[in-house]
């Protein structure tokens, strides 16, 4: 959710929503992948938030970094808020408490990924290091309370702050709290977008248990294995969830812009300010019926802009991003693109990964979904645990990644990203499992370690 969309052509009809998201299709030979992950910087020096002023804060770290890459600077009211790459279409953007993400470029192989992953954390380890900044790769601040965590000078964080308690009791939690890793892919044709869509939300709580890594609140076990994956179910569920209607008849793109018209709208951006509008619909903006704005009608921007801050499991714009996954350590990052690559990117996959779900009703996918938090490979499905799916999923992408043949400098294809996950499927134990091992043993009750052996 880098940089806010500039269109600033009215809207007409609701044909013009539709083709919007249907501009997405491409061939086969154009899909990409874009992966986002984020991570919580603290302080090296006594474990502390980082704030966003002063001579060591994220502003000065946005300032270091945008020297040493050149990138344009994105800037609000004044302070700089990110970086964006003129020429590769990367860039850096800030979460509300400050955790520090990465929208990678739309890359051809997993293998770019990898390597991209590795150069931003070099570059950041070279700005970051002399201020003081480590990163840690989890999916949510394990030692600090909500109140710690300083607000970044963002507009519309301010807007969705004021929000956020209205409508869940986690949402100032999502915001400042977690982090996560996300895999944007592409579809064909709007039947693609559809059978994509419907495994990849069928499955993201796949996705939820092999990355599960969230297990501590406030220097404790919080009794979950991902409560990333858990704030979810309570931070406002009127823009998140499993989208039960993506599986009914006659899904596509329309039903999807009917969807989020009904959506309530956080803020309209005109100029450099954000106008608070949350709670209702962009379907009232439609129709001339905003209070804060009578009589105007949205843009393509705002519509683009809205369409960022709808936030299921699997979200749908120009293409198709996997949100189920927590943050983690910098290995196990390109293992997320690699397995939804492999699933959804080679028919084969596809059609088997489709033939797992295809009978799962809306009750159990969703009982699946909230169960996965706190159970991890043991929550079930109909007579199966999740560990059983995971194994012939993660078996599934394998496949597929070696059949796509996307080879590397030394003829290796992408299946080798899998490894991380194959080694939690060969252990039993999700990543928050075996971090609560290292709690109750080695580290003897303390999370202090985690800032050690869970850093970038």
């Amino acid at each position: 959710m880098a940089r806010d969309q500039i269109d600033m052509t009215p809207l007409q009809s609701r044909d013009e929503l539709v083709a919007w998201l249907a501009a997405g299709v491409k061939p086969p030979s154009e899909f990409r992948i874009g992966t986002e992950h984020e991570k919580t910087p603290f302080t090296l020096d006594g474990r502390h938030p980082v704030p966003y002023e002063g001579a060591k804060g994220i502003g000065a770290l946005l300032e270091g970094m945008k020297l040493l890459l050149g990138w344009e600077p994105i800037v609000e009211r004044g302070n700089i808020i990110g970086l964006y790459d003129v020429t590769g279409g990367g860039a850096i953007s800030l979460e509300p408490g400050g955790q520090f993400e990465l929208s990678g470029a739309p890359v051809e192989n997993v293998h770019q990924t990898q390597a991209e992953l590795m150069a931003h954390l070099a570059q950041v380890r070279e700005i970051a290091t002399p201020l003081g900044i480590g990163f840690l790769g989890l999916g949510m601040t394990p030692s600090w309370s909500r109140a710690q965590i300083p607000v970044m000078p963002k507009g519309r964080y301010k807007i969705m702050t004021n929000y956020m308690p209205k409508v869940g009791q986690y949402g100032l939690d999502m915001m400042y709290r977690t982090c996560t890793v996300q895999t944007n892919l592409d579809f064909s044709s709007e039947a693609d977008m559809v059978k994509k869509l419907r495994v990849s939300l069928a499955l993201q709580p796949v996705a939820t248990a092999l990355f599960a890594n969230s297990p501590f609140t406030e220097g404790k076990p919080n009794g979950f294995l991902s409560f990333r994956s858990e704030i979810w179910r309570d931070t406002d569920n009127a823009r998140s969830g499993m989208l039960p209607w993506a599986f009914e008849d006659g899904m596509g793109f329309e039903r999807y812009v009917d969807y989020a018209l009904d959506v309530p709208m956080y803020f309209v951006k005109r100029g450099d300010a954000y106008i608070d509008v949350a709670g209702s619909s962009f379907r009232a903006f439609f129709d001339g019926r905003n209070n804060s704005l009578p009589g105007e009608r949205p843009t393509l921007s705002d519509w683009a802009n809205h369409l960022s801050t709808i936030f299921p499991e699997v979200r749908l714009k120009r293409y198709l991003e996997m949100r189920g996954a927590d943050g983690v350590p910098w290995g196990r990052l390109p293992a997320l693109p690699a397995f939804w690559v492999g699933l959804l990117y080679d028919n084969q996959s596809l059609d088997a990964a489709w033939d797992i779900v295809k009978h799962w009703s809306a009750h159990e996918r969703q009982a699946l979904r909230d169960d996965v938090p706190r159970f991890g490979f043991k929550a079930r499905i109909r007579d199966r645990y999740l560990f059983e799916i995971a194994k012939e999923c993660v078996t599934l992408a394998h496949s597929g990644l070696r059949r796509r043949g996307r080879v590397d400098h030394l003829g290796r294809d992408e299946s080798r990203h899998l490894e991380p996950l194959e080694r939690i499927l060969e252990c039993g134990r999700t990543p928050a499992e075996e971090m609560l091992d290292k709690y109750n043993g080695a580290w003897a009750g303390s999370i202090e370690p985690v800032y050690q052996e869970y850093a970038f």
